[in-house]
């Protein structure tokens, strides 16, 4: 839909994402901002946020293009990321492999085991498929927490920092610029990934899989492609994750994790890529700010209800606020924020007539 007095006279025009001179100036501005004036900012907190937001929006995008466009139900995305994040770490560490080679390998190593665990999604689907998953968050931990001389086990292992040239991006200021580069690189990806053939063919299946087999697509090489791309975009987020964080453990992956990519791909929204950027900016948001204020509010109930002391208040009211949100949003707006945000672009449009 195009602002009144807007329309378009090329096919071209039709089709393309950034269609007005307002959104290609509103675009142009935007990545503008996020290269010069985050780096600016003399607040390492926020800009720690903005990085690590960053790194975990391309791992929603990869269930994006899984769950919201394939329909696939997926509840080990954190352990996919800690195949890419420990890949990365490994062949830095102790096969003195640069960060720019690693990064591949790392996606092509989540992508084959991803491509193993998307097998049974031939016979399974729903609910069975998303234990399927959830086995495979348990079976990758145990083997990270059980090949120690490789991964550290418990203890965890030591990313060196990524290197350019003679560069070293030991600061998170100058690694900033390359984690935001592949984050938007990726967000470009999975946008037009969902106009292409394939992305129609996921659509397809998330509908009806009987009928998008009757239509002659081949739903278990789609469903295959799915979990892949998937899994690439866990591997990524992974890589730019070890070199960022410098040492990990596998308390890092948690099963939590994973809940926590696929309500940030709910509350967004979950068939577009702007409502994955809006889960998991607004979730990332919510999940710090608790942070902040669970011992504040942990105080404030114990000296109101002092039988409250010990049990617990203070680290249980970020995990409270976390399914308040998202049980609202699944009965509020089951759409996500995107459908609001759409609703809004429609008013704005349709001025002077909104209604």
């Amino acid at each position: 839909m195009l602002p009144c007095g807007t329309y378009n006279t090329q096919y071209r025009q039709d089709i393309a994402i950034v269609r007005t001179k307002l959104q290609w100036g509103l675009l142009i501005g935007f990545l503008i901002f996020i290269y010069i004036f985050p780096p600016l900012l003399n607040n390492p907190t926020m800009l720690n946020f903005i990085m690590i937001t960053s790194i975990y929006l391309i791992a929603v995008l990869g269930l994006y293009l899984l769950t919201g466009l394939c329909g696939q139900i997926h509840l080990g995305q954190s352990a996919f990321v800690a195949v890419g994040a420990y890949t990365t770490a490994i062949l830095m560490s102790r096969f003195g492999l640069s960060f720019w080679l690693a990064l591949p390998c790392s996606a092509l190593t989540t992508i084959i085991i991803g491509l193993i665990f998307g097998i049974p999604s031939l016979k399974v689907k729903g609910f069975y498929l998303a234990i399927a998953t959830l086995a495979a968050q348990f079976i990758i931990t145990w083997i990270i927490i059980h090949t120690r001389p490789w991964t550290g086990g418990y203890d965890g292992i030591a990313c060196p920092y990524a290197t350019l040239g003679g560069i070293e991006f030991k600061s998170d200021r100058s690694f900033y610029f390359v984690v935001m580069a592949i984050t938007i690189l990726m967000v470009f990806f999975a946008k037009n990934i969902a106009r292409t053939k394939t992305g129609k063919a996921f659509v397809a299946i998330r509908d009806n899989d009987l009928a998008a087999e009757v239509l002659g697509i081949n739903v278990f090489h789609y469903k295959l492609l799915a979990f892949a791309l998937c899994s690439a975009y866990a591997g990524i987020a992974g890589a730019l994750y070890a070199p960022f964080i410098i040492k990990m453990t596998p308390v890092d992956f948690s099963l939590m994790r994973s809940v926590w990519f696929l309500a940030m791909l709910i509350v967004g929204g979950m068939g577009s890529v702007v409502g994955a950027i809006m889960g998991t900016v607004f979730l990332k948001a919510l999940e710090d700010g608790t942070t902040v204020l669970a011992p504040i509010v942990g105080t404030a109930m114990t000296n109101i209800f002092p039988q409250l002391y010990g049990k617990g208040v203070t680290t249980s009211f970020g995990l409270l606020i976390f399914g308040l949100v998202v049980a609202l949003f699944l009965i509020f707006e089951p759409r996500g924020l995107n459908h609001r945000w759409e609703i809004f672009k429609a008013s704005y449009r349709l001025h002077p007539f909104p209604y």
